[in-house]
């Protein structure tokens, strides 16, 4: 694709700025780390044009605290208080949906991984939010937790303009084809190799 454009216009009945605006499925997988990086870093976009912001993070502990979520939480209040950027909800499984007020510890991981999938599905259905980062949610597809082809469809036939970033290992093939843009992260080199552990404002 030089210069940004693209190398071929599908014969699909839509005009550039059409084609341009449809919102997209994004998956960002593989091993290397980035993934939730390049992913709030779309969202961050997004709320700078006023884009509705949801993250949503699966898996995560609520002890590890990572940089972006006090950035976006920052973001968020600051469009409270100034109208700037887009409002941003930032919700993790850990330490229980924000909507159930319950502790993530104190319940079983596949009931609540459902649980924030089905709210999501009523979120994107109601058309709440312009941007939807499914952090690591590919893992409760893999575990069987979550029905790849319910996602699958529910996404494929979102309405209104919404676009959804999903993160994490081994992406289900079904979920690759149902994609627009799809990123693998292959490590070249890393640090770890070298024996240098994580470090504050790097990996968190």
């Amino acid at each position: 694709m030089p210069q940004g454009k693209p190398t071929a216009v599908p014969q699909d009945g839509l005009t550039t700025r059409q084609r341009r605006n449809r919102p997209l499925l994004v998956v960002h997988t593989g091993d290397m780390k980035g993934k939730s990086t390049a992913a709030f870093g779309l969202a961050l976009r997004g709320w700078n044009q006023g884009w509705r912001i949801g993250v949503f993070q699966f898996v995560k502990s609520a002890k590890w605290k990572v940089g972006e979520e006090s950035a976006f939480r920052a973001l968020g209040r600051l469009h409270d208080e100034t109208g700037e950027g887009g409002p941003v909800e930032w919700h993790k499984m850990g330490e229980g949906w924000s909507w159930s007020r319950k502790a993530g510890s104190e319940e079983d991981h596949a009931e609540a991984a459902l649980e924030g999938w089905r709210e999501i599905q009523r979120r994107i259905a109601a058309q709440e939010h312009d941007v939807y980062v499914l952090d690591e949610f590919t893992y409760p597809m893999k575990w069987g937790w979550v029905d790849v082809d319910d996602v699958v469809a529910t996404l494929r036939d979102r309405p209104g303009h919404q676009h959804v970033i999903i993160t994490g290992r081994s992406a289900d093939p079904r979920l690759v084809e149902a994609a627009d843009l799809v990123v693998e992260m292959t490590k070249v080199k890393h640090p770890m190799d070298a024996g240098q552990k994580g470090q504050r404002g790097i990996e968190w």
